[in-house]
Formats: structure tokens, C-alpha cells, sequence
């Protein structure tokens, strides 16, 4: 996603997403580096520990090393994090090669929990290259290289800095384009912004295989609600008809998604639910059906939600 496809990607202070190194990079980066003699035990070594390395030992003038790393790069991409791939230019850090027995390269030697675990020499095809990585990190699970990103932004949104974990939130949509947990989170941030426009425009970022995700219908639902309410016209105007005749239903349903539009959801739900004790069946149970839409956008777990849905129980099943 650019920034033209995502203006939330950076509002300020740029926010780059940091993947188990502890220093500032980017996700894409972080799984493909050079590294020299000093760094070689860090980079690979301690970092086999955490999931299988792959060092490709290269020099400049070997042309079968420029044939084989665009595809090795493609394919250690490809794999989703399942994979990390270090380069050492053997030239200019002879020591490490030397004490592997390195005699010929292109050579890829694969690391896990520490130690040298399989290997190839020359520029083989891709579908060798795959074959190797699904070979060297059978049964182990993609990390989610997103993982540290998230949970600082959760804390930014925890502390009240808003901006700070939209950057966040946006860095990471920079990274992995249409990442539901991202977006949901973001438009979350939106709607309670009332940016209603931006929070929809970024849903419709999600690809069509992911939109069914909980946390993104209840989203989708939150801005249908507010939609809702928007076309009703004044709050003061809706509360004052509620009282001018109590016994109207369609005030009192117009005046509970007005309620819920400004977060008073104990009383969206209880404007709801007067409805359907007085009339179960008005305007085809329309009181109950949008209760029901309240809680899924309020998420299962919400106190309302909680409160709300055994009064309706108790209502509908008395």
C-alpha cells in the first residue's frame, strides 16, 4: 500500500516496525541482512535459536552468486517469516567461511538452534530453493514478525497517544498491506474519531478473503449504525419527542441510534429494549433485529452487550 493508498501511514514522526532485533527497521528488511565477522554469532548463531537462518557465503566477482540471490531473496520472502536469510561477503570477512570449510560459493549453509544444520553449493533453481527451506523449517510455524509493532501500539492507545499508534498502525499497513489486525484496530481509532470517511475507505483496503474476520463486522457495523443516526437529524430534537409520547416506538428507536451514535450504549440498549417489552413484534421485530446489530458492533464481550443481551433473553423467553 503507498502512502497515496494510505494516508495513515505516517503523521508525523515516521514509525518503523522493529522484528526481534531491537533496532528500528523494516519488517521486509529485518529478514534479509548482511552481516560480518563480529556480528555472525548475533545474527546467526543466537538468532538460529529463535527460527533457521540461512548464510549465503558470496563474493563480487562470482557471477554465479548474482544468479542465485535474486531468486534466493525472492523465495526467503516468499516464506512468510519461516526463514532468515544473512549474506557474508566472503572477501571482506574471510575468518567465518574459512572455519565452515567453505571452499566454493556460491554456498548456502542453513542454521538451527545453533548449529549448522544442511547446506547447498551453487545457483541452484527456485524450486530447488523452496524445496530446501521447506525441507530445513519443516513443522515450524510463520512468527508473526508484527507482533511487537501491535503490542506497542495497543500501549500508545492504552496511554491516550492516539497519534503514536496510528503511526504505528499505518507503519505496519506499509509493510503488510490489508493486515486485518492493523485495520481493524485503525479504523477502530477512526470511527472513534468520528472519521467516518477515512475508517471506511481503509475497510475497503481489506481483500475480500479477509473481510470476514469478527473485529472487522463489527466494524462494518459500527459504520452502518452511524450512518443511521446521522440521517435521523437532531439528538435533542429525538429526545424531546421520547418524552412528548413515551409510547411511540419509532421515537424511542430513532432515539436509541442516536444514543448509540454518541457511546451511550446502556441507553441505546434500553431505549431498544422498552420497545420490544411493549411490542415484541413492531415493525417485524425491527427493536430486537437492531439490538442485535448493537451487539455486534459493541463485540460480544462488552459489559452492554453483557447486561443487554440477558434482559432480551428474559424479554423473548419469559
Amino acid at each position: 500500500m503507498s502512502n497515496a493508498n494510505n494516508p495513515y501511514a505516517a503523521s508525523g514522526a515516521p514509525y518503523r516496525v522493529s522484528v526481534n532485533s531491537g533496532a528500528e527497521q523494516p519488517v521486509k528488511g529485518a529478514l534479509i541482512k548482511d552481516t560480518t565477522t563480529q556480528g555472525f554469532a548475533a545474527d546467526v548463531i543466537q538468532e538460529s535459536k529463535n527460527q533457521p537462518v540461512l548464510v549465503d557465503f558470496w563474493a563480487p566477482w562470482c557471477g554465479p552468486c548474482r544468479q542465485l540471490a535474486p531468486a534466493l531473496e525472492r523465495v526467503v520472502k516468499e516464506s512468510a517469516g519461516r526463514v532468515k536469510l544473512v549474506k557474508m561477503n566472503i572477501d571482506e570477512h574471510p575468518s567465518i567461511p574459512g572455519q565452515l570449510g567453505i571452499q566454493s560459493i556460491p554456498a548456502v549453509v542453513a542454521f538451527v538452534g545453533g548449529q549448522a544444520v544442511d547446506g547447498f553449493m551453487g545457483a541452484i533453481p527456485e524450486s530447488q530453493i523452496r524445496a530446501f527451506i521447506d525441507r530445513v523449517a519443516k513443522g515450524i510455524a510463520p512468527p508473526d514478525v508484527f507482533a511487537e509493532a501491535l503490542d506497542a501500539a495497543r500501549l500508545a492507545v492504552e496511554q491516550g497517544d492516539f497519534a503514536a499508534a496510528k503511526d504505528i498502525y499505518g507503519a505496519i499497513l506499509e509493510q503488510e498491506p490489508g493486515k486485518p489486525e492493523a485495520i481493524s484496530a485503525l479504523a477502530g481509532l477512526l470511527i472513534d474519531e468520528k472519521d467516518m470517511a477515512g475508517a471506511s475507505a481503509l475497510l475497503d483496503t481489506v481483500p475480500a478473503d479477509r473481510r470476514n474476520s469478527p473485529e472487522l463486522a463489527a466494524l462494518a457495523a459500527r459504520l452502518e449504525l452511524d450512518q443511521q443516526a446521522s440521517a435521523l437529524g437532531d439528538f435533542a430534537e429525538a429526545e424531546a419527542k421520547v418524552i412528548a409520547n413515551p409510547a411511540d416506538p419509532q421515537a424511542r428507536f430513532d432515539l436509541a441510534l442516536m444514543q448509540n451514535a454518541r457511546g451511550m450504549r446502556d441507553e441505546a440498549a434500553e431505549s431498544l429494549l422498552t420497545i420490544v417489552k411493549a411490542d415484541k413484534a413492531w415493525n417485524d421485530g425491527a427493536a430486537r433485529a437492531q439490538l442485535l446489530k448493537f451487539f455486534e458492533a459493541w463485540g460480544a464481550g462488552d459489559a452492554a452487550t453483557l447486561s443487554a443481551r440477558r434482559r432480551l433473553s428474559s424479554l423473548l423467553f419469559a
